[in-house]
């Protein structure tokens, strides 16, 4: 045995070791801790606080039914809005595994039929449609089943004129269905643009990260847009995209919550615990149609006014 064999063989049983002390996705699961800024933290304290760090403000990320049980409604206290699935893998699409295959695992790992949630459900004594994006349904990203979900949901609030609120957490459209799902960016610009006409309120929370065609379509077309912590990602394309293209290194703050709002893309930064209140104080307002909303913010919002966009 020469060193180079003795070498290699020593290498493998150092990665076979390594392996042997990294916990599995199902030890991880069943552990009281989970990690957050590197150090362990019991999975209880993160719940009990709103899925919010204490020591480090991280707002981890939540599915749609942990943001309607704990944030907003409570358990059982909101109705699903069903919607049609239509058929997806038109394509026949298959990188390293089958669409199929990624749809399968990601309506397992979500519990739902596609990659957002509608419901109606009542904010303190205000009934809202409320739309969340699920990151475990293929990183939230948009194709026609949830092009569809919006629509049906813009329906809704159409039907019994209620304020719409969507909550953003997207890697944007689907490359999987190409054109197809790039065509839902207009059908949920038109859909918005009907809630315009009919004078009812819509608030868009952005929760990190917000990116790509979700960002360029549905998101600006808010008559509010909150910001969900200072660190919240919004943007379009990702940052080392646009620092190779611009040829140039970027602030660490470009694209979080604060630099969009500094620029005009965010209207209010909010944290998890507030954002109940603020939203039904905002609503209260918008829905007596007054134009201006002067709100009671957190010292960290730069602009307590906020004017509500008229649709054109």
């Amino acid at each position: 045995m020469n060193w180079i064999t003795r070498l290699i063989k020593i290498g493998d049983k150092i990665k076979t070791n390594f392996k042997k002390k990294m916990a599995t996705k199902a030890e991880q699961l069943k552990s009281p801790y989970m990690s957050c800024h590197g150090q362990p933290i019991l999975k209880k304290i993160i719940k009990e606080n709103n899925y919010v760090c204490p020591e480090c403000n991280e707002h981890h990320k939540l599915e749609p039914h942990q943001y309607y049980d704990d944030i907003f409604f409570g358990k059982g206290n909101y109705e699903e809005i069903k919607s049609p699935i239509p058929f997806e893998d038109v394509l026949g699409w298959k990188d390293t595994k089958k669409y199929t295959d990624r749809l399968a695992t990601a309506k397992k790992l979500s519990g739902l039929e596609c990659g957002i949630l509608s419901v109606k459900g009542k904010l303190k004594d205000i009934d809202v449609v409320m739309s969340c994006q699920s990151w475990s349904f293929i990183a939230g990203s948009i194709s026609m089943p949830e092009g569809e979900n919006i629509l049906t949901a813009v329906e809704r609030c159409l039907t019994e004129k209620l304020p719409y609120i969507f909550i953003a957490k997207s890697s944007g459209m689907r490359m999987m269905t190409n054109n197809l799902s790039l065509s839902q960016m207009p059908r949920m610009a038109l859909a918005i643009n009907e809630l315009k006409k009919a004078k009812l309120p819509f608030i868009c929370i952005v929760t990190s990260p917000t990116t790509g065609g979700t960002s360029a379509s549905i998101v600006p077309l808010a008559d509010v847009i909150i910001a969900e912590s200072k660190k919240a990602i919004y943007g379009f394309a990702g940052k080392r995209i646009v620092a190779n293209t611009e040829n140039k290194p970027l602030n660490d703050d470009f694209q979080t919550a604060e630099w969009a709002q500094e620029n005009g893309q965010i209207d209010i930064i909010l944290d998890r615990k507030d954002l109940k209140n603020k939203i039904y104080k905002l609503l209260s307002i918008l829905l007596k149609k007054k134009s201006e909303v002067n709100l009671d913010l957190p010292n960290e919002t730069s602009e307590p006014n906020i004017q509500t966009r008229e649709a054109s």
